[in-house]
């Protein structure tokens, strides 16, 4: 369910990805299995070989493109949904350490069931970000966040950045139409400094933009709000 074995390792390698045929294999394993477990639950609109190709697993890789992920880095992707940007670079990085975590049941049950069938190590949280950034076991425990995720930027910061460490970062991956700016103040709030944007193209020519926050002092305990407070007024 992905393009040709050749062709992948090649687009891969063009954009400065050394792509293993081990490392192929398990995308394979998880495109098929994405494709079979979207028939009954709702994981992608994207079921096409080049678009999971492209716009899941090409994509998924940016951060490590992008940034120096540390040997050994702990990761936490919030709101992984079907595994994207985390479980495609655990693939490409078997080094990293990641935590999935999401807030709808059924999706961790995938990501279990996923992992195992990819023989790939992680951890799995069934919570709401905001209440899994009040954890004190995850709380400022992370190298590194992740989100994938469709809510404005200033909401993503509150979801994510509480569980990132003092000197770690938090990696927002958006869309092209953001104003970045709006999250200014919520990133200076919640203990963050914008480091890098990035603005690229896929393959296909879709534009991508990728927020590279780091976490210069500690979030205020009063964050992260509860989802009604965050719903009615962002930062």
């Amino acid at each position: 369910m992905i393009t040709e074995r050749g062709s992948f390792k090649k687009l891969f390698l063009s954009e400065g990805y050394n792509i293993t045929d081990e490392m192929y294999d398990r995308f394979d394993i998880y495109s098929e299995y994405l494709v079979e477990q979207n028939k009954t639950m709702n994981l992608t609109r994207i079921t096409d070989p080049e678009g999971i190709t492209v716009k899941h697993f090409l994509d998924s890789l940016a951060p490590a493109k992008y940034y120096d992920i540390p040997e050994k880095a702990k990761l936490i992707d919030v709101g992984t949904g079907a595994g994207f940007p985390s479980v495609p670079l655990k693939i490409y990085r078997n080094d990293v350490d990641i935590t999935l975590l999401d807030s709808l049941a059924k999706r961790v049950d995938f990501l279990k069931r996923l992992t195992e069938k990819l023989g790939i190590d992680a951890r799995f949280v069934h919570l709401r970000a905001e209440d899994g950034g009040r954890d004190d076991s995850m709380r400022e425990h992370y190298d590194i966040a992740t989100a994938r995720a469709v809510a404005a930027l200033p909401v993503l910061c509150e979801y994510c950045l509480p569980f990132v460490k003092i000197g770690g970062v938090f990696i927002a991956m958006k869309g092209p139409s953001e104003d970045i700016k709006e999250a200014d103040n919520a990133v200076k709030l919640l203990g963050g400094q914008t480091e890098n944007i990035i603005d690229y193209a896929l393959d296909n020519g879709d534009r991508r933009i990728i927020v590279i926050i780091r976490k210069i002092s500690h979030t205020p305990p009063k964050y992260p709000r509860n989802s009604a407070q965050i719903s009615k007024r962002s930062l």
